[in-house]
């Protein structure tokens, strides 16, 4: 049964992921937009907002498998701490993310190309960092 809570794990993971991965992608071409291209950034913002809240759920039942988990097998170990710490860092690019959004569809972001380019390779990081942890578990 573990097993399949653990496939169901992964799946939702790499499933939030991608939407981390894209999102930024799309904040990216917002930013660098003309200001004549209204119909293009109106898009591009109703593609965003369908993301974020499609990837909603997602991050929920990530959690929600790696917290059953969690209560399953424990915490065995100093690597599931940090593995711990960095899906709260998640957490919170999750949600930032999410208010960056807002701020776009505001018309009150500032950020150029540029910023949102070095944001979208946070969660690289993250996933790397997290993998490690968790296939190589160093202390």
């Amino acid at each position: 049964m573990m097993l399949w809570i653990k496939t169901l794990h992964v799946f939702f993971v790499v499933a939030w992921f991608a939407a981390l991965f894209y999102l930024p992608r799309i904040f990216v071409n917002i930013a660098e937009l003309g200001s004549e291209d209204k119909s293009v950034r109106m898009r591009l913002l109703g593609m965003a907002e369908r993301l974020d809240r499609f990837m909603q759920p997602l991050a929920l039942l990530a959690l929600g498998f790696g917290l059953w988990l969690w209560l399953g097998y424990g915490i065995t170990g100093g690597w599931m701490h940090a593995k711990l710490g960095l899906v709260l860092v998640l957490l919170g690019y999750h949600f930032m993310l999410g208010f960056l959004r807002r701020r776009l569809q505001a018309g009150t972001d500032t950020h150029g190309g540029r910023w949102f380019r070095i944001v979208n390779e946070l969660p690289a990081l993250l996933l790397f960092a997290i993998v490690g942890l968790v296939v190589v578990k160093p202390f």
